[in-house]
């Protein structure tokens, strides 16, 4: 597929030195429109603007549906509006909301009356719901057929309503005020015979979503019940819209990218923009913060090193391991987080169930934390032998003490790294933030707390 893309790629290329604008229409017309997105994302508004002068008005709309956002901004600003709306009539309503709602006032006011009275319509009152929200990321192409049809009157206004082939696999029916009473699907309709009456085929048990729904909520219906599209009613039972699969896999795709950046302590930003194409100050801002704010926590183990720095000086052994029970302690917390974090995200479990998911991640932390003892005393009773240590201490009892401390931290880390994420849930936070770097911070403070606590105690130096 990759090859294919590169390809093409290479071709469009070659044709256009060439100036062989016929050979170029045909490929722009035959190849996948991501494809096309793809090659005309990378090149200069202008070069996208002539390829497209070269296609049919419906082939414009197609593409354009699948640039990047900026980029269609960026067209806009350079077309007459009134060519831009010949286009635009032909872009999916989702993206005609989306660029609506990134233009200026001024540009909003200026380009609406070159749009016919339904589009305009249409666009604004998609783009006045919320992004976050079902509302704002449903689709109006979609077709509906009402419930007093027969099979053969609804594929004739099928026929007429034209809805866009992505669109067509469901089959919404509606009464006269569009409250929604059911659907079926295109093979259900083909199947029928023509003189059926809707009623008689129409499956009423349906899925659907609300208008103010959380857009996440309404891409983990579509993915629980394998749905190609979703229906989107407002609180009188009526279809305003639906969503696409497309759509949904797009909002996953943003959620788990914002939740990979909270997990590593970066702050999420609603821009879209690419690793590349974003500034270093960019890139600076989003992570600034958690840095200053958890190396400045960081300064407590500095405070606890500091405190027992003659133990430290009298046992240098204890020095050599102290990496490994930072690392092992993070690694511990890190782990316990991941799988609390997906399951709380996925549904599997609540943070009601606190007690009862803590518990279940000491005990896996207890047999973790035995495999990481044994290591650590078998290393320094029997292959750490050349290590200085006072005569009175014996590397057994030293190896013993340090084992224990290493495995106390590994099962203080996780029961941290699955309590942190559950406390922050439990009072409404994104659980994500509570996650690497602050439980990596964190399980370092109590771990050496516990390290030179147990080594002290036990161990007169």
């Amino acid at each position: 597929m990759q090859e294919m893309q590169e390809q093409n790629s290479l071709l469009l290329n070659s044709l256009t030195i060439e100036n062989d604008k016929k050979r170029i229409t045909e490929l722009l017309e035959e190849i996948p429109t991501a494809q096309t997105a793809d090659f005309l994302n990378k090149l200069e508004t202008e070069n996208i603007i002539s390829y497209l002068n070269l296609l049919k008005l419906d082939d414009k709309g197609r593409i354009v549906s699948e640039l990047d956002l900026e980029k269609i901004i960026s067209i806009f600003r350079s077309l007459e509006r009134s060519k831009f709306a010949s286009i635009y009539k032909n872009v999916s309503s989702d993206i005609r909301a989306d660029l609506y709602k990134e233009l200026t006032l001024d540009e909003q006011t200026e380009f609406l009356p070159f749009l016919d009275k339904k589009i305009r319509e249409d666009v604004i009152v998609l783009s006045s719901y919320p992004s976050e929200t079902a509302g704002g990321i449903m689709t109006t192409d979609f077709a509906t057929i009402l419930l007093e049809m027969t099979a053969e009157e609804a594929l004739a206004k099928l026929r007429s309503d034209a809805p866009s082939n992505q669109m067509i696999y469901y089959l919404y029916v509606v009464n006269d005020s569009m409250k929604m009473q059911g659907l079926l699907t295109l093979k259900d309709l083909l199947f029928a015979d023509p003189k059926s009456e809707i009623k008689e085929i129409i499956n009423e048990l349906y899925i659907f979503a609300e208008v103010n729904e959380d857009q996440e909520s309404v891409a983990k219906k579509i993915a629980k019940y394998d749905l190609v599209a979703i229906p989107v009613l407002n609180s009188y039972q009526q279809l305003v819209g639906i969503v696409h699969h497309d759509d949904a896999m797009d909002v996953i795709r943003a959620e788990q990218t914002e939740d990979m950046e909270k997990f590593m302590g970066i702050v999420p930003s609603d821009d879209d923009s690419t690793y590349m194409n974003s500034s270093i100050f960019y890139h600076f801002k989003k992570r600034v913060w958690w840095i200053i704010g958890l190396a400045a926590i960081g300064l407590i183990s500095g405070v606890i090193v500091h405190k027992y720095k003659d133990t430290l000086e009298s046992l240098m052994i204890l020095a050599l391991y102290m990496p490994m029970m930072a690392a092992t302690g993070g690694n511990s917390g890190s782990q316990s987080a991941t799988v609390v974090i997906r399951a709380l995200a996925l549904g599997e479990i609540k943070e009601t169930q606190w007690l009862k998911i803590i518990l279940k991640e000491t005990k896996i932390s207890f047999f973790l934390s035995l495999c990481v003892a044994l290591l650590v005393f078998g290393n320094i009773a029997f292959l750490s032998t050349h290590i200085f240590i006072p005569e009175h201490l014996s590397y057994f009892s030293v190896g013993f003490y340090i084992a224990l401390a290493i495995a106390l931290q590994v099962i203080t880390s996780a029961m941290i790294g699955t309590g942190l994420p559950l406390f922050v849930k439990r009072f409404g936070g994104d659980p994500a933030v509570a996650a690497s770097p602050a439980i990596t911070t964190l399980v370092d403070i109590t771990g050496l707390l516990i390290y030179f606590g147990i080594v002290s105690y036990f161990i007169s130096i």
